[in-house]
């Protein structure tokens, strides 16, 4: 499994009618191409920072649809304010402890490591993180993105309602320095955000 994912930050105003735009266009659009099992919309409403990711069933199919995703792309940003940045990922691990609901909140965590120490850290995630990560208070789904080649990983954490993500700061970020050492990577950023769209189809995969 595969993923794009196209950061923009926003004007604060246009936060709402680029999910609109996104949810009621363009999510239709791109759900119907061949290969597309799901898209998801992160929003940061005190910064404007806007994710929109799209999961495929193989990189070939992925790669298909670069054409036909660019312009869904060029509008979105034009209608947030923001210039894109597109990046794209495997989808090492995904586990879901139930479908997430109107008020889910994510906390993504970025990562770096070498480039041969990729499998390393999707080793000490599957063993250590995610087990430790189902136990918190309002779990709802976990994941974590790779780029191989450039050392790049990116996990997130879905939690039942901004509450629920609140209380879970102190464990997560003790949580995460154990794992950062463990895996010998390097935490680059943490960010927390609204789950402002969830279509994903994404099978398990942990």
């Amino acid at each position: 499994m595969y993923a794009r994912s196209t950061t923009i930050r926003a004007h604060p105003e246009s936060l709402e009618s680029g999910i609109a735009l996104v949810r009621d266009e363009i999510m239709s659009d791109v759900l119907g191409m061949e290969g597309c099992v799901g898209m998801s919309m992160l929003v940061d409403r005190m910064t404007g920072r806007c994710i929109v990711t799209t999961a495929w069933q193989s990189k070939e199919a992925m790669d298909a649809t670069g054409d036909r995703v660019r312009p869904l792309r060029e509008r979105a940003a034009e209608v947030l304010g923001g210039r894109p940045q597109v990046d794209e990922w495997e989808i090492a691990v995904m586990h879901r402890d139930h479908t997430s609901a109107p008020g889910a909140c994510v906390r993504a965590t970025w990562v770096r490591m070498a480039p041969d120490q990729v499998d390393r850290g999707i080793d000490v995630y599957k063993m250590g993180v995610l087990p430790a990560t189902q136990e918190f208070e309002g779990f709802c789904s976990a994941s974590l993105m790779v780029d191989r080649r450039e050392g790049y990983a990116v996990s997130s954490v879905t939690f039942d309602s901004r509450e629920a993500m609140d209380r879970s700061r102190a464990q997560g970020e003790e949580l995460r320095e154990r794992g950062a050492r463990e895996a010998g990577v390097e935490i680059m950023e943490v960010g927390e955000f609204e789950l402002a769209l969830a279509h994903l189809r994404v099978p398990e995969m942990a």
